[in-house]
């Protein structure tokens, strides 16, 4: 075993090791729910699930007058935006707590990823394919109609659009034409979903100096991707400032061998720092 593998198994994470193998038979709620657990060891899941089934049995009588899928997303925009109060909020980009589903089900708040997995658990449970977008900037929800794609923005208390209008508030928003945006409106698979949620806590952690908790944060992206230089160097940086500067400096010596110019001054460094810091421990 390497030093990379140490303590990174997260062997009770059933979903979480589906991701691992690449299979797509993923339960995405509780998958999120796994990395809502890492802050919170006691968590449990069942009061979140049972909130999502909650929220499904009063959409069981409007889902059934529906029209078409444009009246499917707007009942289900009102049960939980409307009527639940789910929205976006600038402040939980700069909290881990907008990314975990118990927190935004209890504060009503959270980023567009998070809001928009609620959502698409809730449609589960009604048998509605709401699937994940991870367009460019802002995550949405698809659902496919007759006449086209309809996109949802959880963030912006369900708003729905079509294609042209999607296409053309994503350009507005990120300054890329629609012929770039186009391929990003597709269908996004449970791993990058998963992904995108652990890079968001990533730079949420790191930003704060909260290192402890951005631990088993970026042990789980190097898991995600153990091929990636990036990845372990990160691991790596992470360890020694969560102070594990016994298992960092392995890790750090590792990537020493393969880093880029760039980064090896850096690593020297830090390679030095792990050194001092196990010295003052004998």
């Amino acid at each position: 075993m390497s030093s990379f593998d140490t303590e990174m198994s997260f062997a009770g994470d059933e979903e979480f090791a589906k991701l691992l193998v690449r299979q797509d038979d993923v339960d995405l709620e509780i998958a999120a729910l796994e990395l809502a657990r890492d802050a919170s060891p006691s968590l449990d899941f069942a009061a979140t699930r049972t909130w999502f089934d909650q929220r499904a049995a009063e959409l069981a009588a409007p889902i059934a007058r529906a029209s078409d899928e444009q009246d499917l997303l707007e009942a289900l925009a009102g049960c939980l935006s409307g009527t639940h109060g789910l929205t976006g909020s600038a402040e939980a980009f700069g909290s881990a707590a907008g990314s975990f589903l118990p927190d935004v089900i209890a504060t009503g708040h959270g980023i567009p990823i998070s809001l928009s997995l609620v959502y698409i658990a809730v449609a589960k449970r009604l048998r509605i394919p709401l699937e994940g977008v991870a367009s460019p900037l802002h995550f949405l929800c698809r659902l496919d109609a007759p006449s086209g794609p309809l996109f949802l923005d959880a963030f912006s208390s369900g708003r729905v659009m079509e294609l042209d209008e999607c296409l053309d508030w994503l350009s507005d928003l990120s300054g890329l034409a629609r012929q770039r945006l186009l391929p990003t409106l597709g269908p996004t698979r449970p791993r990058q979903i998963i992904q995108r949620m652990l890079n968001n806590l990533k730079a949420i952690y790191i930003d704060q100096d909260n290192w402890k908790p951005a631990l088993p944060v970026q042990q789980r992206l190097t898991l995600l991707e153990p091929a990636s230089y990036a990845q372990r160097r990160d691991l790596a940086l992470v360890t020694l400032k969560a102070g594990h500067p016994d298992r960092a400096l392995g890790m750090l010596q590792s990537c020493a061998k393969t880093a880029p110019s760039d980064d090896l001054v850096v690593l020297e460094k830090l390679i030095d720092q792990a050194r001092v810091a196990l010295a003052a421990w004998n």
